[in-house]
């Protein structure tokens, strides 16, 4: 045995370690987003909006002491009086047992109306933002992948779509065949708003299909579904996601334009912060105010937002991007 070897001490089991350690963590590409959104204040400062906005609108509601279409009995001396034009218009805002005042006619509680508005408004955005994505992610990913014949078929149907005017079918199909109810303009807004996102996935696809990796697949024997749904579009989720949430605000702007004119969800059914735009437009010019100003605040809130949450999602997402 060479005796060099027997004059090196080792270190016994459990004994001291070495003064200074490098430890290497592996971070996926989440991970990593995740970590430079959260450097992004504005971002999270949207996030934070758009979370309260849900909260609200899924809890609000239980705690109102009424719902949107009570009218209360009013004991303030700001709204007695029924021939004055101020009792008309309704209570201003600090009323006692109406913090955002009434609306004029029913007088009907806005905070109670504005609370239940959000909920329709909200889930129309949400939802046909989520429909609209996944009807977009798998006509552009198979046209995409395919190419050729199913492509060009594909992408006409697109065209068709895109040649569609969205807010004339809205109000044509709302009034003729849903009679104002919300879930119709959902599914309007849902199979209408996806085609502008088939053309972004067909794009990511047919750069992604060339790459290596799905060469690699094919060699091994992947099926084409599963390239497509387990290799190739985790790749392609990023600008999937950001605009899928730059969809939501869209969405919600759309609907409360088209209920704003009339021709959305029928204000006698169901609020939302559209509709409730549209009774306060006759009693502005009699001094209230607060009847459009607290919905149109609501919906601003969360278009800004639903904005800034994207803006930071956008630079989260790019690969390209530095911490």
């Amino acid at each position: 045995m060479d005796p060099r070897i027997e004059d090196v001490e080792l270190p016994p089991p459990g004994g001291p370690t070495a003064d200074y350690e490098v430890a290497l963590v592996s971070l996926n590409q989440w991970q990593l987003a995740w970590r430079r959104f959260k450097k992004h204040k504005l971002a999270l400062f949207g996030a934070a909006l758009f979370l309260a906005m849900i909260v609200i609108a899924i809890v609000g509601p239980l705690f109102l002491p009424y719902d949107p279409s009570f009218v209360p009995s009013f004991d303030s001396p700001f709204c007695e009086g029924s021939q004055t034009v101020k009792a008309f218009s309704g209570c201003p805002p600090l009323t006692p047992g109406h913090p955002l005042g009434t609306t004029g006619r029913l007088r009907l509680d806005l905070l109670v109306l504005v609370v239940n508005g959000a909920r329709v408004s909200l889930i129309v955005g949400i939802g046909a933002a989520l429909i609209s994505t996944i009807i977009g992610t798998i006509v552009g990913a198979v046209a995409g992948f395919f190419g050729g014949l199913v492509d060009n078929l594909l992408m006409r149907v697109v065209d068709v779509i895109l040649s569609i005017p969205l807010l004339f079918v809205v109000i044509w199909l709302s009034k003729v065949v849903g009679n104002g109810d919300w879930r119709v303009i959902l599914l309007v807004f849902s199979f209408l708003g996806w085609a502008g996102l088939a053309r972004l996935v067909r794009s990511l696809f047919l750069s992604l299909r060339t790459e290596v990796f799905v060469d690699a697949a094919r060699a091994v024997g992947v099926s084409d579904t599963r390239i497509i749904f387990r290799h190739i579009l985790p790749n392609a989720m990023s600008p999937i996601i950001v605009s899928t949430t730059l969809a939501v605000a869209g969405f919600i702007i759309t609907e409360a334009f088209v209920s704003f004119v009339g021709y959305g969800v029928d204000p006698a059914v169901t609020p939302t912060w559209g509709n409730i735009l549209t009774g306060g437009q006759e009693f502005v010019g009699q001094g209230n105010w607060w009847w459009t100003f607290f919905p149109g605040v609501a919906i601003v809130i969360t278009v800004l937002g639903i904005n800034f949450m994207g803006d930071g999602l956008r630079d989260a997402l790019d690969p390209r991007s530095r911490e």
